[in-house]
């Protein structure tokens, strides 16, 4: 992964406070402040910007696909190798005891390091959106490729169990429809509705995996694929 480089602070105390983990704190009686509120900041903003940018690079990728792909792009592995981009581990104030068992290198300090980073930098820049935005974009854009490609799989059948339970308070059901070919070679038909309406029908060698194309079918008839 490239490097990157810290914005600028006009307020350095924000970039101390973000680098600035609670036991630190709880070790220095002179420091008040540590990162955790900066921390819940930047996370809001990280999430709003990634899933702003994922909308206008994939314009035509529909909220079932652009949700999976946000989450891996904000996830803490993810955000922990944006603070090694940034080699943010140097930077962190940490007590004695969380030094000593690594938490410089550690996957969820330096994810948290790195969301209290975007907090203190929208303060910083009088919640100025836009320069936040200008200097995150980048980081998403250097990883978004390869986040696509090793995005997870949807789960059609839990997608759709989701979709049918906010929808109209019940699950889908799957009803077997056609079991065709020898034992050994069998060719499951399934369909499934949601309150008496078919939804979609799916093939499948075992029931199972014919319920799951049904589904996928499903999400598709109702363009949430």
């Amino acid at each position: 992964m490239k490097s990157f480089t810290l914005p600028k602070f006009e307020h350095l105390s924000l970039f101390q406070q973000a680098m600035t983990h609670r036991s630190y704190a709880n070790e220095t009686p002179s420091v008040k402040k540590h990162n955790e509120r900066l921390e819940f900041l930047g996370d809001a903003i990280l999430t709003f910007l990634c899933g702003e940018f994922l909308y206008k690079k994939y314009p035509a990728l529909p909220e079932g696909k652009l949700t999976p792909l946000r989450a891996s792009l904000v996830d803490e592995k993810q955000l922990a190798q944006f603070a090694i981009a940034l080699d943010l581990g140097k930077h962190l104030l940490l007590g004695k005891g969380t030094d000593q068992m690594g938490g410089r290198q550690n996957p969820n300090l330096l994810s948290s390091a790195f969301e209290a980073l975007i907090g203190a930098h929208y303060l910083d820049c009088d919640s100025d959106m836009n320069r936040v935005r200008c200097y995150v974009e980048p980081f998403f854009e250097s990883v978004v490729e390869k986040v696509t490609v090793d995005a997870p799989n949807v789960n059609y059948k839990s997608e759709l169990q989701h979709w049918a339970a906010v929808n109209h308070g019940e699950n889908p059901v799957y009803n077997l429809m056609q079991a065709i070919g020898p034992d050994h070679q069998k060719q499951f038909t399934v369909e499934v509705q949601v309150r008496g309406k078919s939804y979609g029908r799916g093939t499948g060698r075992t029931k199972q995996a014919a319920e799951k194309d049904a589904a996928r079918d499903a999400l598709e008839t109702l363009e949430l694929l």
